[in-house]
């Protein structure tokens, strides 16, 4: 596959041809991969093996990779305690155009669906093993140290970066420095967890992070659907209600609540709300 560099910057694997990448994956790990069920998303693919392990192949920029480093779920193996697939192994490989790398990382299968995608309109009903399940996971991981610096949305997280998103989107917002840095998933949303057994996947993100960027993450992921956004409030409290994890609040909230807000997205008004509350909130503090 290989793409302009006008196109590199719009590149979106559910649209994308991707015959030609998945026969380099097989080549390079030498084993069939599963094309009827693949798992497309905008920046990675996934299919099931025919050894029954699992693929997951991402292309990012060259420019990106060389910037953030690229090793997230190899590096991830060694967190303890954490319910997460088993790494196996990874090959990488530079597109011919020299604008873009390929990776594809190899684990065991995950113990079950995605949730949901990322975003939910309804309540998946998990079980209260479930709940306990992320709780000891995240609270478990926040616990590690590693020297990644976490990568949302693939921008490594800095006190700048969390200043310019904030206010971009709520220029009122004042109080937005963090304190308390953690290890963190950085892309936990209900399309990265399984059910009704958990297991947390696509670990290329992770880093350290300020604390309750993972709590935050999942709260805004469920803010169209009340009852499950308060379940979430309930179980991650103690991230979720500290001043850093209501900062960590205003900047997932201003992806979805800011100035290039989706006006079909549910979650808009209810965000919006919320935001002017922690904000509020941070004044005072």
């Amino acid at each position: 596959m290989t793409l302009s560099v006008e196109a590199d910057r719009m590149v979106d694997l559910r649209k994308e041809p991707v015959d030609q990448v998945l026969d380099q994956v097989e080549q390079r790990l030498g084993t069939a991969l599963d094309r009827t069920r693949l798992i497309r998303k905008r920046r990675s693919i996934g299919a099931c093996t025919g050894r029954d392990t699992w693929v997951r192949v991402e292309r990012r920029p060259w420019a990106r990779a060389q910037e953030q480093g690229w090793a997230g779920t190899e590096t991830a193996a060694v967190l303890e305690g954490v319910a997460m697939p088993r790494w196996v192994g990874s090959v990488v490989w530079q597109e011919m155009s020299g604008t873009a790398i390929w990776r594809a990382d190899e684990t065991s299968l995950i113990p079950g669906s995605p949730v949901g995608t990322a975003v939910l309109a309804a309540d998946p009903d998990l079980p209260d093993d479930w709940w306990n399940a992320l709780n000891t996971s995240l609270d478990a991981l926040a616990v590690q140290t590693t020297s990644r610096t976490a990568t949302p949305d693939t921008e490594l997280i800095t006190q700048q970066l969390v200043d310019q998103r904030i206010r971009a989107a709520f220029p009122a917002a004042v109080n937005t420095a963090v304190a308390s840095w953690s290890a963190a998933h950085a892309d936990l949303n209900w399309a990265n967890a399984t059910g009704p057994e958990l297991c947390l996947f696509d670990w290329e993100d992770w880093g350290m992070a300020p604390r309750g960027l993972d709590s935050a993450s999942l709260l805004a992921a469920s803010l169209a659907v009340p009852a499950l956004a308060d379940r979430v409030r309930s179980e991650r409290r103690a991230d979720l209600e500290s001043r850093d994890g209501m900062v960590m609040r205003l900047f997932v909230l201003a992806k979805i609540a800011g100035p290039h807000a989706h006006p079909d997205d549910p979650r808009v008004a209810p965000a919006r709300m919320e935001a002017e509350q922690l904000i509020s909130l941070l004044q005072e503090g």
